[in-house]
């Protein structure tokens, strides 16, 4: 009657071994950035600057269209996974180890191919004022163990789709300076399945396994703050503020149950069996608080010479926004050898983060610019005890190269391919309930460990067009 951390949280913050920035962000929203690993967002070149800074779109004439498309190629696997059921104890004190899970303990935990789209349009009123939207993916993911993996009562699959509606005004204040402000509108929607320890109840560790299917949605506001200065024909600096954003996420959660073979057994194990079936029932609701970070980007752009140009930026992350997380379920799971309550407790302790990328723009020809960048980007995760399975961020670096070519006046066609590199990652998870600060909770009580290697490939075609 125990289940390990179903949490709609975790999937809303990221769950995602493929986030391709650190933490749960999807890391790029533009082909043209990048190509320089996010480094550009000073440059203005095209109308997905509302993502990077909105003031840039004031350098855009007239009406201009981009229309992006990523396709992601991830890899996360572990390896050496190990994990062991914990027997009940007094409340408050630690449980000790009952013994090992059997189950495989490697694997792929990602798909083989993702494809990511974004949109951004902006329109000139006039001289000073320009209107912009952009409809982009901030976060998307999908990860997904074997069913009897040793680590399945943490989580065995994930699925993540969030979009954010970004209309954006700017304002020219002369010749030099020029200021934005936009809402951000972002609808998160979030998938689970996770296995149950309900043979438990019975003596019988692993030999009635039930999981959880449970799915929610949410929208959440927020805005975001530009600015964008030319400090002389060759040199511009930015600085570009996104705010947090607040969700509530409400959903379902419907239980298959393996004890459920039980319930016309008779005697204690179709009591017990009845037990289990009225404290997760067939359907019942879920619902977490979260609140995504705030972030602050400070970026320049400095070119050279005619055919030269070099790109900054330095992004600062509050990822300690994600310290705790509550997920409450609507049927308190009170009963049987151990009381559970109603609430599964994360407590990832995650720390602020910052992004740094360099990069750079040569003419090769008329037509042709070639593009590059790398980029260092820190974790949140403070140490292998915080480190979530689901979650098994490490620091990153990124490595990317690509291009733009001129179709005429009016249409341009961006290119990229990155290559994400993420350190080799440990994760012990430990979810007992003392170990996560608490004498009740809804989980397993298990505990393992993983070792991770992941990567990521990221191909991306951007069309752009001026009106």
């Amino acid at each position: 009657m125990k289940l390990k951390h179903v949490s709609l949280s975790v999937m809303m913050m990221g769950a995602t071994t493929v986030a391709m920035a650190s933490g749960y962000h999807f890391g790029t929203q533009s082909v043209s950035a990048q190509s320089t690993a996010n480094a550009s967002a000073a440059e203005a070149a095209n109308a997905s600057t509302i993502f990077y800074n909105a003031a840039g779109m004031t350098k855009l004439e007239g009406t201009n269209f981009s229309g992006a498309l990523n396709l992601v190629a991830p890899s996360a696997k572990y390896s050496g996974a190990t994990g062991n059921y914990t027997t009940p104890a007094a409340p408050g004190a630690v449980r000790p180890i009952a013994g090992p899970i059997a189950g495989q303990s490697s694997g792929k935990i990602t798909d083989d191919l993702i494809a990511v789209p974004q949109m951004y349009l902006t329109h000139q009123l006039n001289e000073k004022v320009t209107v912009g939207l952009g409809i982009y993916v901030p976060f998307a993911s999908e990860t997904e163990y074997q069913r009897d993996s040793v680590l399945r009562y943490n989580l065995n699959a994930t699925s993540l789709k969030t979009m954010d509606v970004n209309p954006t005004v700017a304002l020219k204040l002369n010749e030099q300076h020029s200021v934005a402000i936009g809402v951000l509108a972002q609808h998160a929607e979030a998938t689970l399945r996770q296995y149950a320890n309900f043979g438990s109840a019975f003596g019988v560790n692993g030999a009635y396994d039930g999981y959880a299917e449970v799915e929610g949605d949410d929208w959440g506001f927020g805005y975001n703050l530009a600015w964008l200065w030319d400090v002389n024909d060759s040199t511009r600096v930015g600085v570009n503020y996104r705010s947090k954003v607040e969700h509530t996420l409400t959903g379902t959660a419907k239980w298959t149950r393996g004890s459920d073979a039980l319930l016309n057994a008779g005697g204690a194990a179709g009591a017990g069996a009845n037990l289990i079936k009225s404290l997760y029932p067939d359907s019942e609701s879920a619902s977490v608080k979260i609140t995504t970070p705030e972030s602050l980007s400070l970026h320049a752009m400095h070119k050279l010479d005619r055919k030269v140009t070099l790109f900054g930026d330095l992004t600062w992350t509050k990822h300690s926004r994600f310290d705790t997380a509550r997920l409450v379920y609507g049927t308190t799971k009170n009963g049987g050898p151990v009381t559970q309550g109603d609430t599964t407790y994360l407590n990832p302790q995650w720390k602020d983060t910052y992004k740094i990328s360099l990069g750079g723009a040569y003419q090769y020809s008329e037509p042709l610019q070639l593009r590059a960048g790398i980029a260092y980007d820190k974790s949140p995760v403070p140490d292998d005890n915080h480190r979530l399975a689901t979650i098994p961020d490490n620091d990153r670096y990124w490595f990317s190269l690509g291009g733009k070519y001129d179709l005429n006046k009016q249409s341009s066609i961006d290119f990229a391919y990155s290559y994400i590199h993420i350190k080799d990652a440990k994760a012990n998870v430990d979810s007992r309930c003392t170990t996560l600060g608490q004498t009740t909770c809804v989980s397993s009580q298990t505990v393992g460990t993983a070792n991770y290697k992941s990567s990521a490939q990221i191909l991306g075609v951007q069309y752009n067009h001026r009106f």
